[in-house]
């Protein structure tokens, strides 16, 4: 899953053209992380790239925003609570210190984390966390993808 897309991660899903996209949402893309050290971490992509903030949205598409962010949270949640009984609970994260554009990060917390980071921020693992093979996404995360995927579907269709 490496190419150019990773350069333009809001017009290459805008053109159907990212292979991280799990579901197009209300106001921006629902995309499986990159790195899969946390089982299920995802990633909201707002749907405009000239958006840098949340407050760059007028309210009601803000508004949208957030409830996407809150049901890409859910599917997550609900996601590792079935595959995982040491799952612990889901932090949502807009943060923006390094992309310039609207994203929110889904982190899937578990008691089998080190016991020195799983009270901590996720940003406090080591680099090689986030820069190993072994946790880059790939193929043996199609299943946990399909996962997240129909529970995103359930959640829409409930809605």
């Amino acid at each position: 899953m490496v190419g150019d897309w990773r350069m333009d991660r809001i017009g290459s899903a805008l053109r159907g053209e990212n292979p991280a996209v799990l579901r197009r949402l209300d106001a921006g893309f629902a995309v499986i992380g990159d790195v899969q050290f946390l089982p299920g971490y995802s990633v909201l992509l707002v749907d405009d790239p000239k958006v840098e903030r949340l407050s760059d949205l007028p309210r009601a598409r803000r508004l949208s925003y957030l409830s996407d962010m809150d049901k890409l949270g859910e599917a997550v949640e609900r996601v590792s609570r079935g595959m995982d009984a040491a799952f612990r609970r889901v932090n949502l994260e807009i943060l923006g210190n390094t992309d310039g554009f609207l994203h929110a990060h889904v982190w899937p917390r578990f008691e089998w984390e080190p016991t020195d980071l799983v009270g901590k921020p996720v940003w406090l693992y080591p680099r090689d966390r986030w820069t190993n093979e072994q946790f880059a996404l790939g193929p043996q995360h199609d299943s946990l993808r399909e996962a997240i995927e129909d529970e995103l579907d359930r959640l829409s269709s409930a809605n």
